[in-house]
């Protein structure tokens, strides 16, 4: 269980490093360049930031990041804010100890006790230099100068002013779901929901070709932040923008340094430095509904806010409505079994513009495309135009919408339905189950007494002729401090052999998560 609530906590194992605000001093004795034959290794009395190289203005600088005490990133920074603007290797951090080493051979090289090599430039350079504009460059002395390598062609999440994005670049966010990538004519934003998965655009804005037009032949488009407060899009360096993306500072006079970053929540943002402070000059996606997965897993998006699909699920603020999945359904030999259903009304897709359907001339016929295909996770059907989309990728975000022709139909793997740890007593009154009459379950919490002189059964219930299970389950709420109790209709289903039967909760508690229910564990049964 624990490995199916983690596998995508948005904490991935190849999740880029969290770029947080760090508190740090550059030393004045910082070089502003770096030969072959420089060496250097962390301090083990540096908390935060340990500078290696500064640019000449002493506003950007190159050095050792300390990531939760243990790990190591290489890091360029913008110094009067602590903002990491690049890191050298993002996937993977290199340990904090004074056997890491970092040299230049030629190459600009990260020498790990745990892993040997861990990251190195592959060039055969002659100094390293770290320009006023934050790029960091490996150059060869020679007459002009060559620029044999530079972090401007190694972007992470963030892309700063007058630094070129082309088509065989990425942007990532830092928890590693988002990525922002150019097509023949636009740029786009693109969510990974699972591993070994294909990524889901659900963003893209498509150049206008106001000033330029895009020449088939003449090379791919690249983006690049203009001083002058836009995102522009380019064919080649000397002509005019075939796309302005204006920002708030678009065209007014000031002297700020700008930048473009792709945030965990998916959205693609601009800000500029005001000297003491980073404003935000530009949002990709105004409206926080239509980020890919604003309110998690199974979570449905309101313009009050987030709930849960199921609205007997209470949403909590940091975590998922349903923990998160990955896989599918296929492979198991009675696939139906693996999953409940849920549905709702009033829902639709965030970015349905770019996602693919099929029209069907019913409900049921969507939800059958998906109840009979192992890779699908839901569908979402509109009544009025028989547009059915079916979602390949475990459920997110839903947004609500005041049309219930629109409704979801979703499946829920049944090992994420778990018995709520709130609930007090449960009364199972059993039809067809010959001799016996009524099971009360106590749950586990110490803060709920039970009084009762019922039989315990010991290690699981045997029931040799239950045919038919129709069970009313009524749950004590005076331990909730409620007051009051609530009694529900629930169906079972037996598993097992037949001598030997269990049987599990198929329906929700109204209150909270869903509840999971085992007839195996903890039993009272009163005989007649």
């Amino acid at each position: 269980m624990d490995s199916l609530v983690n596998s995508l906590t948005r904490l991935r194992a190849t999740q880029l490093l969290f770029l947080t605000w760090v508190s740090t001093s550059v030393a004045g004795t910082t070089p502003e360049s770096i030969l072959q034959g420089f060496k250097a290794a962390p301090n083990p009395s540096v908390s935060l930031f340990q500078p290696l190289l500064n640019d000449p203005t002493g506003n950007f600088s190159l050095g050792f990041l300390r990531v939760e005490q243990t790990q190591l990133a290489l890091a360029v920074l913008h110094v009067a804010s602590s903002q990491p603007l690049w890191l050298a290797n993002p996937t993977q951090l290199a340990t904090w100890s004074d056997r890491t080493q970092f040299f230049f051979n030629g190459s600009l090289v990260i020498s790990d006790p745990q892993s040997s090599l861990f990251w190195s430039t592959q060039t055969n350079g002659d100094t390293v230099v770290l320009l006023n504009s934050s790029n960091l460059q490996i150059q060869k002395l020679d007459n002009p100068v060559t620029i044999l390598w530079q972090s401007f062609n190694f972007p992470t999440n963030t892309l700063v002013e007058n630094q070129n994005f082309t088509a065989n670049m990425s942007l990532i966010s830092s928890n590693g779901l988002y990525s922002m990538r150019l097509g023949y004519n636009f740029y786009a934003l693109y969510a990974k929901f699972q591993d070994n998965s294909a990524d889901h655009m659900y963003w893209k804005h498509t150049a206008l070709e106001a000033e330029a037009a895009i020449v088939q032949g003449q090379g791919p488009i690249h983006a690049l932040v203009n001083s002058y407060g836009y995102l522009g899009l380019y064919q080649n360096s000397t002509a005019k923008p075939v796309d302005v993306q204006p920002f708030n500072s678009y065209h007014r006079p000031i002297d700020l340094f700008l930048l473009v970053r792709l945030e965990p929540d998916g959205n693609l943002k601009a800000y500029y430095w005001d000297g003491s402070n980073w404003v935000e000059n530009y949002k990709a996606i105004s409206d926080t509904c239509q980020l890919p997965s604003p309110c998690g897993s199974y979570g449905l998006c309101t313009p009050q806010g987030c709930s849960c699909l199921d609205n007997r699920t209470e949403f909590r603020s940091g975590s998922d409505c349903v923990p998160v999945e990955t896989g599918d359904f296929c492979g198991e030999q009675l696939v139906k079994d693996n999953y409940e259903v849920l549905t709702r009304n009033g829902v639709e897709v965030p970015f349905k513009e770019l996602m693919q359907y099929e029209t069907t001339s019913s409900l049921g016929e969507c939800e059958g495309l998906c109840e009979n295909n192992c890779s699908c996770w839901g569908a979402v059907y509109n009544n009025a135009s028989g547009f059915c989309f079916t979602l390949d990728y475990p459920i997110q975000t839903l947004v609500s919408v005041g049309d219930d022709s629109k409704v979801g139909y979703f499946k829920v793997k049944r090992e994420k339905l778990l018995y709520n740890e709130f609930s007090s007593v449960i009364f199972l009154s059993l039809t067809g189950c010959e001799g016996i009459d009524k099971l009360e379950h106590a749950s586990a919490s110490s803060r709920c007494k039970t009084s009762s002189d019922d039989q315990v059964s010991e290690g699981f219930a045997r029931f040799e002729r239950c045919s038919a299970i129709l069970a009313t389950v009524l749950i004590e709420e005076s331990c909730l401090g409620l007051g009051r109790s609530v009694g529900l209709e629930f169906g079972w289903t037996p598993f097992g052999s037949a001598m030997d039967h269990r049987f599990m909760v198929l329906g929700h508690s109204h209150w909270a998560r869903p509840c999971f229910v085992s007839a195996h564990s903890g039993l009272r049964g009163t005989l007649v």
